[in-house]
Order: structure tokens, then sequence, then C-alpha cells
């Protein structure tokens, strides 16, 4: 336990440290609370808080960084994305995140095939930057969309396709670093007058060649001899590579040491062919050991990977809508697949390996059935859910019942690896742990993460003896340790036994060396701290009480809720998917989803947490995420930061009070009945801009964007005054939610949309009293959400046929009585009728029109034209955008391409807040924008949300439909003698 004065002697060598730097001219640096938790954590079991977090913009400033260290005396822990699974990038003093400013890609040689690279680069942009040009970065990691090259080099990271790239250490030519003294120099390969030259020199670099050469000399035995045989190693110093590298290259060298040696500012790596065609065959087994036994088969036809993935994760990804399509692909209920990948330039040649592989594994027995992936397409759903088996692995522990990553690197030969797994099994079954298997069977490197509560009392001395039996089970074998996630906390203790006591001497050498004073990432891979200290659930104080408005039982309480992030990081990922626009925005840890969860466990964490709800600094973290509610579907472990930011909210009002512009946004549908009942004369703030700015002075509403317009014949006045179908509804009656927006802005809407489903032989409800309460959700006006939410409720089970659809246009509004209503009104009957019926209209329009009770025109839609979709971020969490594409593909003609733009950057009433505006534009140009601005203009836009279509509008303008009025454009008329589908 830290005692006051240790609090006191920190925040004042925390003060003198954040002049030093300013002195300096290091301007990105944060010493608060907040910034010091969130960076206490990476993916690993482990958590220490540092000192402070420095984000350096140049290698000028890690040089000043190194040197304000150095006269401090306090360590300094290098970082990239954050997801090192050993705690590799957590330490007690200056963290030093080179991810957010140190990014750039300086060169690209296609001719000589190599790149010069930033630290902070994340693996998927410099392959992006390469691809024009048919090259690659060989190694390739799963968390590639947000892995950074520096951390890379710092593990020595291989990936599934190292059987024919191998390691990060093979494709570094050279590196530019600081050292331990703050001295710059450049590492790589040396001629032999260079390399005397070095050694002559004064200071550390001259040192560090003096003595290099000295521990190579005096334990020239113990590295021929010490090194397990195994190729595929990220653990310890690698003396034995070094030892017989001519060229003395002392940047490979670097390559893996965890941060231990040198800080890297500068990469030069080499780049390789990337392969025109990859082919895909998954086999299906009964059992784990069947699959891996298939593996000499598959070896044989020399594959680009080989990689498994059992039960436990198959059943994990048909939970999750993101990742539900593979499912639909297999055969059977495989306990464990095998994916075999294969790459080239010749389809023939890669069809023939295929075909051989199959018949392979039928005549040996292997298995009961072989799928063939051969397109982009067809690989889309297997490669998504293989590089998320670690995140949804994570989502299948509870509370702080965890798979944890402490045995999970291990490798042997692939001969070896089913009377390896067979007897690692055994060990586990001795100790009562359960495990997830998966991994890469190519290099006989599975990833077993055993289930693991450290909250509970002897638990980590459990998982300590498992450890230490799986250590020597491993080198009995003569496999690694350490084969790609390298050795940190979890696994540096035991490099003194695994490499015997001279050849650790030696590494200890090696550190001493090149880290005199021990500043750079003390404890990893030499003199480490027991496994077990700095675990980051046993650290962890009981959650005191907090009363919440939502409730948050069914994880644990809202701190369980927070603590589900693992920190692997999706949320950082930047060019697919939703999750997370605010990140991607400022490339800012505490705007990403894993940075507001760790923010959030902090506050509920304290003695008084309502209290920490109602906080400034928790208030600036939560401030910039959208609710795009993305996290909820594209974070493996299913984090629900709009739920957990809006009971947050909630306390924050209890603590300052509620605003008047979020009093008015949590009125919408008030203020938009009144608005369509006064318009054409509402509509006067959007012509006279004085009115506008007015309102933004008053109201913090921006005067930048329009506000909605309004319709005076509305579509309830509408749905009164029309002249009803005639007839039966052969299809019964449903309930047509009218949302405040198809209602009183965006009549059209509604109307396409019910004549649509009347034309489909329904008999259309009107239900326009009431409200959802989405927008009081969404502002933190929790009580009033429920009060809204509860009265509709009422209204569409009590006024409408039991088992009958409700439908609707707008995503949020809908999907709130499927989603926010269970957790707003837990235990009521009449939310689970509801969220029971509740049915997106394009379902039903789809179905009717491949029942043939709508027609669409062949006429109406010229061939070929392109229909571009953009969906609702809450559509895509929630039921996804399926059935949205589906229904534009039945219109005659049309090619439909929908959108990978991630959130919009409107978020409802966000991109109307003033301090957001620029935010909001910022996340829209991003992806959305430029997609749209690059198609023709007949190209047509569609967005299901009313957030969305404003964002275009205003972003690019360019008109938005509703998928419905696209549909209405291209219905077919009615037949005159009484055929066809309904009423026109």
């Amino acid at each position: 336990m830290t005692s006051t004065t240790d609090t006191t002697a920190a925040d004042g060598l925390a003060g003198e440290a954040a002049d030093l730097l300013r002195r300096e001219g290091v301007t990105d640096a944060r010493f608060d609370d907040y910034s010091r938790h969130l960076f206490s954590r990476d993916a690993s079991m482990y958590t220490i808080t540092p000192l402070g977090v420095v984000f350096p913009r140049d290698a000028d400033e890690v040089a000043a960084v190194a040197s304000v260290a150095g006269r401090l005396g306090v360590a300094l822990t290098p970082r990239g994305a954050g997801t090192s699974l050993a705690g590799q990038t957590v330490g007690a003093g200056l963290v030093v995140d080179m991810s957010r400013h140190m990014r750039a890609i300086l060169d690209l040689d296609p001719e000589a095939r190599r790149a010069r690279v930033q630290p902070g680069v994340v693996q998927d942009e410099l392959n992006a930057a390469a691809a024009p040009h048919r090259l690659m970065f060989g190694p390739d990691t799963s968390t590639s969309n947000r892995a950074t090259v520096g951390g890379m080099i710092g593990n020595n990271s291989a990936g599934s396709g190292s059987l024919r790239y191998g390691m990060t250490i093979d494709h570094v030519r050279t590196l530019d670093v600081v050292l331990a003294d703050a001295s710059r120099t450049t590492l790589g390969p040396l001629t032999a007058e260079r390399r005397a030259a070095l050694a002559a020199r004064p200071g550390l670099e001259g040192d560090i060649h003096r003595g290099l050469a000295r521990v190579l000399a005096d334990n020239a035995d113990a590295i021929a001899t010490g090194f397990p045989d195994f190729w595929r190693r990220a653990c310890g110093y690698r003396l034995d590579r070094l030892a017989r590298d001519p060229g003395f290259d002392l940047a490979r060298f670097v390559v893996g040491s965890e941060g231990t040696l040198a800080l890297v500012t500068e990469a030069l790596v080499d780049l390789v062919p990337r392969p025109a065609r990859t082919v895909i065959a998954v086999g299906h087994f009964t059992s784990v050991p069947e699959a891996i036994a298939a593996t000499g088969d598959a070896l044989e036809l020399d594959p680009a990977a080989v990689e498994l993935m059992d039960r436990t994760i198959l059943d994990l990804s048909r939970q999750r809508i993101e990742y539900a399509s593979l499912g639909s692909i297999l055969r059977g209920d495989p306990d464990a697949l095998l994916f075999v990948s294969f790459t080239g330039d010749d389809e023939a040649e890669l069809a023939d390996r295929l075909r051989r592989l199959a018949k392979a594994w039928k005549a040996n027995g292997h298995g009961y059935h072989t799928l063939e992936a051969v397109t982009p397409a067809q690989q889309s759903a297997l490669l998504k859910v293989r590089k998320s088996s670690l995140g949804l692995l994570m989502a299948a522990g509870s509370g702080t019942r965890r798979p944890l990553a402490f045995v999970e690197d291990t490798a042997v030969d692939p001969v070896h690896l089913v009377e390896y797994t067979t007897r690692f099994k055994e060990i586990l079954d001795r100790h009562g742990m359960e495990a997830g298997f998966y991994g890469h069977c190519s290099v006989g490197c599975l990833h077993i993460r055993p289930f693991v509560d450290l909250a509970v009392p002897g638990e980590a001395e459990r998982m300590r003896a498992v450890a230490e039996e799986v250590r020597d089970l491993v080198t009995e074998y003569g496999g690694v340790n350490s084969s790609e996630h390298g050795d940190g906390l979890a696994r540096s203790e035991f490099n003194r036994k695994i490499f015997g006591p001279d050849l650790y001497a030696a590494m200890q050498d090696v550190k001493r060396i090149f880290d005199p004073d021990d500043l750079l990432n003390p404890g990893k891979i030499v003199n480490a701290p027991p496994m077990t200290d700095h675990l980051r659930d046993a650290a962890l104080p009981p959650a005191p009480p907090l009363r919440t408005r939502l409730s948050f039982e069914v994880v644990g309480g809202m701190r369980g809720a927070a603590d589900r992030c693992m920190n692997i990081g999706l949320c950082r990922k930047t060019s697919t998917g939703a999750m997370c626009p605010s990140y991607i925005a400022t490339r800012d840890e505490e705007h990403a989803t894993r940075g507001r969860a760790n923010a959030l466990v902090k506050a509920l964490s304290e003695p008084d947490p309502a209290a920490a709800l109602g906080g400034e600094r928790l208030h600036e973290v939560l401030d910039l995420c959208l609710m795009c509610k993305a996290c909820k579907s594209e974070c493996p472990l299913g984090v629900d930061m709009a739920k957990l930011k809006s009971e947050t909210q909630s306390h924050y009002h209890d603590v300052h009070g509620v605003p008047l512009r979020t009093r008015i946004f949590g009125s919408v549908r008030t203020l938009y009945r009144l608005g369509s009942a006064t318009a054409p004369l509402s509509g006067l703030p959007n012509r006279w801009p004085v009115l506008r700015r007015l309102m933004e002075r008053a109201t913090g509403i921006t005067a930048r964007r329009p506000l909605p317009a309004f319709e005076r014949r509305n579509l309830v006045r509408w749905f009164r005054r029309r002249s009803a179908p005639e007839g039966p509804a052969p299809m019964g009656e449903l309930t047509f939610l009218a949302d405040s927006f198809a209602t009183y802005t965006e009549p059209g809407i509604g109307r396409a949309a019910v004549e649509l489903l009347e034309h489909a032989g329904w008999r259309v409800r009107l239900e326009s009293r009431g409200c959802c309460g989405r927008s009081s959700l969404s502002k933190g006006l929790v009580d009033d959400a429920k009060a809204k939410v509860g009265g509709l409720v009422g209204l569409l089970s009590e006024g409408s046929a039991a088992g009958t659809p409700i439908v609707g246009c707008e995503p949020s509004c809908v999907l709130t009585l499927k989603d926010e209503a269970e957790s707003m009104l837990p235990g009521d009957p009449r939310v689970a009728d509801v969220a029971g019926r509740v049915r997106q209209v394009e379902e039903l329009l789809t179905e009717a029109l491949d029942a043939g009770r709508i027609a669409l025109s062949a006429d109406s839609w010229p061939a070929g034209r392109r229909i571009l979709f953009h969906g609702h971020c809450h559509q895509k969490a929630e039921v996804g955008t399926g059935a949205t594409v589906e229904l534009l593909r039945r219109i005659p003609g049309a090619e439909v391409v929908e959108l990978d733009a991630g959130c919009c950057g409107m978020a409802g009433s966000f991109g109307f807040e003033a301090e957001h505006y620029e935010m909001s534009m910022k996340v829209g140009s991003d992806r959305l924008f430029p997609a749209i601005e690059a198609e023709g203009e007949d190209t047509v836009v569609a967005a299901t949300g009313v957030s969305c279509r404003q964002q275009i509008g205003h972003g690019t303008e360019r008109r938005a439909w509703h998928p419905v009025e696209l549909v209405a454009v291209a219905l077919a008329p009615r037949d005159p003698d009484g055929g066809g589908s309904g009423r026109r």
C-alpha cells in the first residue's frame, strides 16, 4: 500500500519532471492521475502506475526525455499500441508513447523494397502504402490494424506468416536510436574497420562495442550451447545471432529487447513481394488433437500459414454480430478448425494445392470436411474471426475470471505438437484449469490461455505452479517459452532457468553495458520481479457500493462493465469499421474506448464513486465519445461505452445540474412537434444568420450547421387525412413507430414506408403518441428517458395485438426498444414483449418482395446505377446492416455498395454542439465524405439514420435518401385488372 509520504514524493518528482521537460521543449506530457492510470495497463494481466506519460514528436524530443530521465534517475518505458500481452509496456517511471505523433512513413523505395518509418507507424498503414507497389511488411500480426512497427521491433513480432516470412528481426536493416545516456546513433551492419572505430570512441557507444566484444569472447561456449534449438524465439537477448554475424549488426540485436537496450526513433525495414492471390482450406475436425495431427499433410504442400481454432473461439464468434457470418459457411458442428493458407501468383497452382490437401486429409482420415475459400468475399468471415481470436476468448471470461496470457506463447517443433499439447492439457487438468486453444500449428506455437481469477486467494500461486510446469515441459521438447509475445513481466523471471546461469549472467552483462543505470524498461528480460507481482486484478480494491439508474447486473455492476476491457486495443484501429471515431480523429489514448473504460474503472474504484463520476477530468475523458455503440459490436469483449457514458452523465448532472442545452436536446420530440405546428415560422433561424448567432451564444448550439427544416403537413396529419386502403390486409396488423424525424422533418420517409407496407399486405397502425427516450438517454437524462420509454412501451404493448410486428425507419429509435429499454426497465414484462416484436422495416419489405407481394419496376432504375449505402451505427451494433443491403439489392438494375466508413460524426446532437462541431466534421472527413465525393453525380447516396443524412448533406452537399424512399420510387404500378400487390 502506498503511503502518504510516498505519494507526496512521487508528486514532487512528477512536478520536477514536468518542469524539466517543458524547459527541454517537450510540450505533450501528462502527469494527472487519470492519464497515469490509463497507461498503467497494457493487454497483459499486469498494472504499474507510471510517474507520467510523454508523447514525443520527434527524435530530438525522445533524446530530451531520456536526458531528463537520466538527471532525475527515472526509468523510461517505450510504448506503441500498448497491446503487449506479457507486460512489456508498463513501468513505474515515464511511459514514452511513440504512437501518437511519431507515425510517419518517411520514405518508401519500391525498387530497393525498403521503407523508412517512425516507430508509431501502424503495420496496416505501412502495408497500405506499400500495396500499390505489390509489396508489404512480412510479419503478419493478428493486431496489424493497431500494432506499431516500433512495438513489433521491441517484441520481435511474427504472426501467422512466419513460416514464410520469419520474424521482425529478419526484416530490419537499420535503426536510429536514443541510447540510455540520451546520445543518438544509428545501428546496423558494420565493416570491421567501422566496428573498430566505434569501439575506440569514448562514451556509451564505445562502451557498448567494447563490452559486447568482451561478452561474446568470455561466454562463447555458453552462447554456443545454451540457447534453445528452435528458431522461432522472442526471448532473452540474441547473443547467439550476434556471435555468428560477421557484420556485428546491433540493429537486429536490439530487435526483441523490449526497449531495455535503446529507444528506437526510426527504422529502415525490408518489404517483401505481396502475393497476388491467397486461397484458404478450412479443415473441420471433431477434436483439437485431430486437427493438430493434420498439420503434417498441410506442411508438405508449402503453405503460408496453418492456424488452429478450437470450439471455444467458434462458439464465441457465433454470439457476436460482427463475427456471426462464419457460422453460416461451416459444415456441421466442428470442435476445431484448421486454416491452411496458400499464397502466390499462379491461380491454377494454388487451386491445385487446395485440391491436393483436401485429398490428402481424406486419404489419411483427417477431419470430416474441407471448405475451400478462394475469393476475398469467401475469406473475409474466416480472417475476421481468426484475427479476433484473442478478443473473443477474452470475452468468455466473467468478472475477474479471465483467460490470462502467462503460458500462451510457448512453441515446439510441429512434429512434437500433438504429444506436447496433450501433456500441456494434462497439466491444466491436474490444476483444474480450463483453456481455449488457437494459434500457429505451422510453427508449433499455440496460444493457450487458462481461465484464472486472480482476485481469489491462492489463484496466483496456482498460476505460478502451472507456469513452472509448462516451462519445464517446453524445455523438455527443445522448444521456447516465448515464441512471439516476448518475456515482459510474465516470463522474464524464468529466463535464468531456461538459459542457465552462465548465459543468463551474460545477458545481465549486456543490460549493464547498454544501460548502466537501469533506466530503460527495467525488470524485463533480466533482473525481473516474480511473475506474480503487479497483478492487475489483485491490485484492484473491491468496488465501493454505487446506486445506478441503468442496470449493469449482468456484467457485475458498472465497474464490472468497464473492467471487461482487457486493453487489446481494437478500438485503436483507424482504417476499417466504426470503432472508435474520436480516437481516429485525435490518436489520443483517452479518446479510445479502452482509455474511457480504464478511466471509468479508476473512478468507480474511488471511495465515493458517485462523486468521482461527477468529476471534471472524467467528464473530459468521456466528452468526445459519440455514443455510436460501435464498441458494443466491434469490441470482442462488448464494452458498451454508450451505456456507461449515459450513466456517468447522469451522475455528472447530479453534481453540476442540467444545462439548458442538455434539456433542449432531451426534449427533441416536443420541440419537433412545436416546430411542425409553427412552420414555416420555425424555419426563420435557418434564414436569418443573426438568429443563429444569438442561439449559439445563448445555448451553445452551433450556428455553422443548418437546423432541421420542419414540415407543417407532417406524417400524423397525412395519415389521418389520407384515404386508407380498402379491403382485407392478408398479412394482418403491424405498428409503425412514428419517430420525431420521419414525422416532423422528413415525413416523406414515413409516408413511403407506410405505403410500401400496405402494398405488402399489412394494415398499418401508426403510433405517434410517445417517445423512445433516446435523445434523453444520450444526454444523461436517464430518469426522463426511463419515463418516456416506459410510456411508449405501455402504448405499444397495450395498444397492439400480441405478436404483431413493431417497425420504424429510424434505427436509433426502434433499436432503443430492443436494447436500452431492458436496461432502463429491468424485469418489466412489457419490455420483453415489445423488444421481441421489434423488426426492421427493411426485413418486412424484403420478405414481401421475395414472396411477390410487392413488385418493383425494371424501368424505374437505370441499369447499373450505383447506390452508395452508409449504415447507421446503432443498426450496425445491434442487428447489422444486412437487411437494408438486401432490400436495396432487390431494386432492379441497382449496383449496391456498402461503405466501410465508420461513424458519420454527427451522432445525434453531438454535431450540433458548438464545441464539438469541428470534431464532428473531422470524423466525417475521415472516410465518409471522401468516399461520397469520389462518386459520380449519378450515384445515389442512401443512409438509414437521420443524423447520417444531415451530416452527408452538410459535409458533401449531396442528398442522402432513406432506402425506403428508393424502393418506393422503384415500385411497379398496380395491375389495372386487379393483379399486383396493393394500392399505389
